[in-house]
């Protein structure tokens, strides 16, 4: 939690709660995108 918060903002900025999950899940899967980024790739 302490990296997905350092790599996004800790509130999210949309009010509606469907929508909040939608940007969540976004922020996470650009989490994941950057974490792999920075992996070494297995042989």
């Amino acid at each position: 939690m302490s990296r997905y918060k350092e790599l996004t903002s800790d509130q999210l900025s949309l009010r509606n709660y469907n929508v909040q999950v939608g940007e969540a899940l976004a922020n996470v899967k650009t989490m994941k995108k950057v974490i792999g980024l920075s992996m070494p790739a297995r042989n």
